[in-house]
């Protein structure tokens, strides 16, 4: 119980006494992940898109296989991009392993599926009344589609806030493919594994504090946008 307290109150100072290198692993933490939902969502959005609104052969194989990703172990996703990027893998020519773009394909791939399941499961489960009432109205097949979605946006934003949660919490592929190098690849979830196998529990704590913090502050942040969006429409 101590070491909570104190991991507190090391949380609030790092944070109010402006410690350069917790501002920087934090900033880096929210880069890598934020670029790897933006990509994640390019690619898992349409394609949840894709299966829950065509029929389609095999389309219930591609919506098991969506659920399948979203149970990726995050360590044999490390494992894969480091053998595809190590100096003898098919990309090692590109020399991108222990660097921030390493961290990155590893993270897009974890939340990808994420984001495409749970988009899946919003266009499907969005009430059909919508598009026939378009299509009732006189509306193209496309209008009506946007009708549908637009019945859907809500859960679709919850996709891609969940596939942000997943991975700026995620652990084991980055420590990977990025190595936790100080002032480079170090996030705030492998600095708290550091500090932590370092016996220095409170840093550890603190650390913690401040990523829970901050993924607090960015889900509630993209919800209200979600919110905002949805009051405007």
């Amino acid at each position: 119980m101590q070491e909570i307290l104190r991991g507190s109150l090391d949380a609030f100072r790092l944070l109010a006494g402006g410690e350069q290198h917790v501002w920087e692993i934090l900033a880096r933490s929210l880069l890598v992940s934020g670029v790897s939902v933006v990509i994640g969502s390019a690619i898992g959005v349409p394609i949840g898109i894709l299966v829950g609104l065509r029929r389609f052969p095999g389309r219930r194989l591609a919506a098991s296989l969506l659920n399948m990703g979203v149970g990726l172990p995050p360590v044999v996703v490390g494992l894969f991009v480091y053998l595809v990027l190590s100096r003898n893998g098919p990309l090692g020519f590109m020399h991108l392993l222990f660097t921030p773009s390493a961290m990155i394909i590893a993270q897009t791939i974890l939340a990808a599926p994420v984001i495409g399941a749970l988009t899946f499961s919003a266009v499907a489960g969005a009430d059909p009344a919508a598009r026939l009432t378009a299509l009732s109205l006189g509306a193209t097949d496309r209008q009506a589609t946007m009708a549908l979605l637009a019945e859907a946006r809500f859960a679709m934003g919850a996709a891609v806030i969940s596939g942000f949660g997943a991975v700026i919490s995620e652990v084991g592929s980055v420590m990977i493919v990025g190595g936790n190098i100080a002032g480079y690849t170090r996030v705030m979830t492998t600095a708290i594994v550091l500090e932590t196998g370092k016996g220095d529990f409170a840093l550890a704590i603190a650390l913690g504090i401040v990523l829970l913090l901050t993924s607090l502050a960015v889900n509630l942040g993209l919800s209200f946008i979600q919110m905002g969006r949805g009051g405007r429409a």
